[in-house]
């Protein structure tokens, strides 16, 4: 866990971390179609990157679990997802080492968090400390680097967020959790619907490069803890 202040901030996303979590309810909801397990009344969910909190409020309303932990390294976003959460078994956590909770979580989410993690390898082995075993871990990722309009995106986001971009590759991510003894699998979460597309992309140059992030580049992990 880290303990200097200087380690953490306020915002993650300088265009204002509401606007992020707004446009990320469609993505969640999405998300949550490639997800196997219904029935999570039993089971302690944990949300790496929770920012102000909404995927775990939005799982509740969908697929109630018993407890559920959300961490991340911005302040006001903590503050904000604890203010929101009210009576639900949600605790928000400002905190870089989720494996303080060690061997707690039944089923972990991270959601277009992993291109912002500088070391795969620790944190691999942070999941395999947080999680049970055979505890399941999802983690989305956009392959960025190998889209055309790479070079836009990494401006957008290293000019706005708190943490620069990393360019992992779908190979380093599956490596850094072989090598931690998970059990590694992926999938493309293809569209089923009509890709909404935008006048103004701020994300891509042209209109066939969205469709090949859409159809191509959007992945969600599964990694199962050793048991």
């Amino acid at each position: 866990m880290r303990t200097s202040e200087d380690q953490f901030y306020k915002v993650w996303w300088q265009e204002g971390d509401q606007s992020m979590e707004d446009t990320h309810i469609p993505h969640w909801k999405r998300v949550l179609k490639f997800i196997p397990e219904e029935d999570l009344r039993a089971c302690s969910v944990l949300d790496v990157g929770c920012n102000q909190g909404g995927f775990l409020r939005l799982l509740y309303e969908e697929r109630p679990y018993k407890e559920a932990i959300g961490t991340d390294l911005a302040s006001e976003s903590i503050t904000i997802a604890n203010s929101r959460k009210h009576e639900l078994p949600i605790q928000y956590v400002l905190t870089s080492n989720p494996a303080q909770f060690e061997h707690r979580f039944d089923i972990a989410f991270s959601l277009a968090v992993m291109y912002l993690l500088p070391d795969l390898e620790a944190h691999a082995h942070q999941m395999k400390k947080a999680l049970k075993p055979g505890g399941v871990y999802y983690a989305t990722y956009a392959d960025y680097p190998s889209n055309p309009s790479f070079l836009r995106i990494k401006q957008k986001i290293n000019t706005n967020s708190a943490v620069p971009m990393q360019e992992h590759s779908l190979d380093e991510i599956a490596g850094a959790f072989f090598k931690a003894g998970f059990k590694v699998s992926v999938r493309r979460m293809l569209p089923v619907d009509f890709v909404e597309l935008s006048e103004d992309s701020v994300w891509y140059t042209c209109v066939a490069d969205h469709l090949t992030y859409a159809y191509e580049q959007a992945y969600i992990f599964r990694f199962t803890a050793p048991a």
